[in-house]
């Protein structure tokens, strides 16, 4: 019993460090929890890139009514090797616009510091969310016709109309998406 416990002890030990060499390389301001006060807030780029917000089954409709325009959400996995060429085609797009659109990620499978380690690869990120709640009924109230597959893409007009695509956007949807209202 002893040396499971000095074992057990060990294990503990090293995730406690593993922990918090987590918590000290996460940006500032990393949201761990449920931040619902201000999670569909309008905040800064700066302060919104070191939090990760909550998306669940009411968020989407939140976003599609009260949400930015235009806005481009890429709904990505932590093992989506094509995600980072789709959200650089949207970005590729409005970087050299003077006002910029919203680039959002929606990690669908890792959340807190986890879904935080992949924000390298979204470029000119304004926001990160990730999935919290029953992964089936969230993507259902995004489109009940997704067919799970990522990235899945869905560019928000200043209208408020949506263009929704598998893989990286093509060059007449992103014309589509940024013309003027």
């Amino acid at each position: 019993m002893n040396s499971i416990f000095k074992s057990t002890g060990r294990l503990s030990a090293g995730l406690a460090i593993c922990t918090l060499a987590l918590a000290l390389a996460a940006p500032p301001g990393l949201a761990q929890g449920h931040p619902h006060a201000g999670a569909h807030s309008h905040s800064s780029r700066a302060q919104a890139a070191g939090t990760v917000l909550p998306f669940d089954e009411k968020t989407w409709a939140h976003l599609l009514q009260h949400g930015p325009r235009p806005a481009a959400y890429v709904f990505t996995t932590s093992y989506c090797s094509t995600c980072p060429a789709a959200f650089a085609a949207v970005h590729q797009a409005v970087k050299n616009r003077k006002q910029r659109p919203e680039l959002n990620a929606v990690v669908m499978d890792v959340t807190g510091a986890q879904a935080w380690r992949h924000a390298t690869h979204f470029e000119g990120m304004t926001r990160m969310y990730a999935f919290d709640g029953f992964e089936p009924a969230i993507r259902q109230a995004v489109d009940p016709t997704w067919p799970n597959v990522t990235p899945y893409v869905v560019l928000l007009d200043a209208k408020g109309q949506t263009q929704r695509v598998i893989g990286p956007p093509n060059a007449a949807a992103l014309k589509r998406w940024l013309s003027p209202a």
